[in-house]
Order: C-alpha cells, then sequence, then structure tokens
C-alpha cells in the first residue's frame, strides 16, 4: 500500500511536471484573445490611472475622514490599473507575441519594456507627465498589433 502511494505520487508528479515545462512557452492558447483589444485595454487602465491621479491630487489638502478614505482607495485603484497594464506586457505579449525569431525581436523588447518602466513611474509617482509617457508607449505598440 505505502509503495503504491508513493509511485501514484512519483507519476503523477512527473506527469505535471513534463506537461508544464511541455507547454511552458504558452501559458493561455494562443489566439483565443484580441491583441487590438488588448491594447485598448491596457490604453483604457491608463485612462483609469490618470483620472486616480486628478482625484488624488483633488483630495490632498482635504483632511476630514471620508476624503482621506477615498484618497486611499484612488491611490489603491491607480496602483491596480498601473499593475494591470505591466500583467498584461508581462504574462500576455512577452510571454506569447513577441518572439526571438522576429526580425524586429530587440526593437520590440524595447518598445514593450518602455510600458512596463512606464507604468511603473505611475505607480511611483502623481504626475501627468508619467502618465503622457504611458500612454505614448502603448500606442507605439499599436502598429504591431493593429485591429483586424
Amino acid at each position: 500500500m505505502k509503495f503504491s502511494l508513493v509511485t501514484t505520487v512519483f507519476v503523477f508528479f512527473h506527469i505535471w511536471l513534463t506537461s508544464v515545462s511541455a507547454y511552458a512557452h504558452c501559458q493561455i492558447p494562443c489566439g483565443i484573445y484580441d491583441d487590438y483589444a488588448r491594447i485598448q485595454s491596457m490604453l483604457e487602465d491608463a485612462a483609469t490611472v490618470k483620472k486616480s491621479i486628478r482625484l488624488i491630487i483633488e483630495l490632498t489638502n482635504k483632511n476630514d475622514p471620508q476624503s482621506q478614505n477615498q484618497r486611499v482607495r484612488w491611490i489603491m485603484n491607480k496602483e491596480n490599473h498601473a499593475q494591470n497594464i505591466i500583467e498584461t506586457i508581462c504574462d500576455y505579449f512577452l510571454t506569447q507575441r513577441v518572439k526571438p525569431e522576429q526580425e524586429d525581436y530587440a526593437e520590440r523588447l524595447v518598445k514593450h519594456h518602455a510600458v512596463i518602466i512606464s507604468a511603473m513611474k505611475t505607480k511611483q509617482h502623481v504626475d501627468e507627465k508619467y502618465l503622457d509617457q504611458l500612454v505614448n508607449s502603448i500606442e507605439a505598440l499599436i502598429p504591431y498589433y493593429p485591429k483586424k
């Protein structure tokens, strides 16, 4: 009985590990999501970051508990939407769409990395100049992922 359980566990983990390594190049089956829609989603996240920045600034000089609560909520919202952009670039585009065999691979890496850096800076600052950089860096990806 003990041998059987150990064998079963070994076989399960062996199958699981080989399955993961066999399909590690693609976290989600390719072709299910529309690349252009992902770009539009990131632009929507950037618009939400912009609104969050505006309201954080607006609430800065208000000291009543409700305003402080709302300010914290807008800060969290800004963080979450900037993180959504980072995750979309990392988990979707860099794992599935940017490939070493592409002729312009280095250029694509630089442009996708610029989105990550810009999103990070919007998390660190409450200044719309970083938001402008974020929007511009996302828009720079549109030629790679046109609307079909």
